[in-house]
């Protein structure tokens, strides 16, 4: 029998319900859950009680006793599965990603990688290696024999397949920290759209909110997130994500002098300039106008006064630098990545295909810039 034919086995033992869809390999994508008849929106597909959730309630007194109270909950639940040596939880356990799995997490690639990752990437990176460096401090005080290597494994499990819960024990600890794993439910892998998911005090449920097929992989969305969100935190980058966008600082604010930036900041637009598939965000319109217009022009656009229309030729030729300079930025990007001797051919080809998605925003804003002059 197969690990998450077991599971499933398993998981109905323990009262969860699973309705139209099974957990099944895909060739190349690990284990996902996929439709075995035609669903309907809104029909409830996976019912998971609370007593079989993993979260800061059943970590043992064993583990708690030994680690400060104020240890996040992320390494706290890192630190049980790390512990863990009973048999209670192998049948979930074997359906979980392998440490190699875990390669394309740019928290294991070598520093020459992470130093290549798009700017968005390197901050969030940092950001991770902070909490986990943090966790680890308190957990391996606490635990000398335990390896840096299989926490690390058991914190990244947590950082990948936990989903938002809250219960009495969390309300005081920050949002971040409201979080639970869950058996089954941790297969479904991401969309930008996909099943609703909702708890209370009995449990979980998920809900289709559009209709599947027959053999249809069925998906949850793990948020609205960029591709530099997704490939730190997750592993992965995704064709066609209706949420990615970049950011446009390093490329706007060169272009202001210090009293234009002075203005900006007086409104509240100075900085987090960003863009999608579709367009730049009003921030950059603002303080572009800034750059093309007189002062009264551009007042009277940031008060909702004047509609920009006017202005927006100027502005769109300034767009259009901007686009170019970075498309350049991205090429040099792109060719380090692919001289570079250092990580695995997977980690380089992921890099890669971030830095390609990138470009992609760059080709379809300047495509609607031109469509528009």
């Amino acid at each position: 029998m197969e690990p998450h034919e077991e599971l499933l086995e398993w998981a109905t033992n323990q009262g969860i319900k699973l309705d139209g869809i099974t957990p099944t390999r895909i060739p190349g994508r690990g284990i996902g859950l996929i439709a075995t008849r035609t669903i309907k929106p809104e029909e409830i597909l996976l019912d998971i009680p609370t007593s079989c959730l993993r979260s800061i309630a059943t970590v043992p007194r064993s583990v708690t006793r030994k680690l400060p109270s104020s240890i996040s909950v992320h390494g706290l639940l890192a630190a049980d599965l790390a512990l863990d040596t009973s048999t209670k939880y192998d049948i979930w356990n074997a359906v979980c990603p392998t440490p190699e799995d875990f390669s394309s997490m740019p928290l294991v690639w070598p520093n020459e990688l992470q130093e290549m990752l798009p700017r968005p990437g390197q901050v969030l990176l940092r950001k991770q290696q902070a909490k986990f460096s943090r966790d680890w401090e308190e957990v391996s005080a606490a635990f000398p024999d335990l390896d840096e290597a299989q926490y690390q494994y058991a914190w990244m499990l947590v950082n990948t397949r936990t989903f938002y819960y809250l219960n009495g024990r969390l309300k005081k600890r920050n949002k971040e920290d409201h979080m639970c794993l869950q058996p089954v439910a941790d297969l479904f892998n991401h969309a930008d759209e996909g099943c609703n998911v909702s708890f209370d005090d009995e449990g979980f449920s998920i809900k289709a909110t559009s209709a599947y097929a027959a053999g249809d992989e069925v998906k949850i969305c793990y948020g609205g997130h960029s591709g530099d969100f997704l490939l730190v935190e997750y592993g992965f980058v995704m064709d066609d994500n209706r949420w990615d966008e970049f950011p446009l600082d390093d490329f706007v604010l060169p272009k202001l002098d210090s009293r234009q930036k002075e203005r900006l900041e007086e409104v509240g637009f100075l900085g987090k300039y960003v863009f999608d598939r579709e367009a730049v965000c009003f921030r950059t319109q603002v303080a572009l106008r800034l750059v093309c217009c007189g002062v009264r022009e551009w007042k009277r656009f940031v008060n909702g006064i004047d509609d920009g229309e006017a202005s927006q030729n100027k502005v769109d030729k300034v767009l259009l630098d901007i686009f170019g300079q970075l498309d350049g930025y991205i090429e040099e990007n792109r060719a380090a990545v692919i001289r570079q001797e250092i990580g695995s051919p997977g980690q380089k080809e992921l890099l890669l295909k971030r830095w390609q998605q990138i470009k992609d925003l760059v080709v379809a804003n300047i495509s609607n810039l031109g469509m528009r002059n």
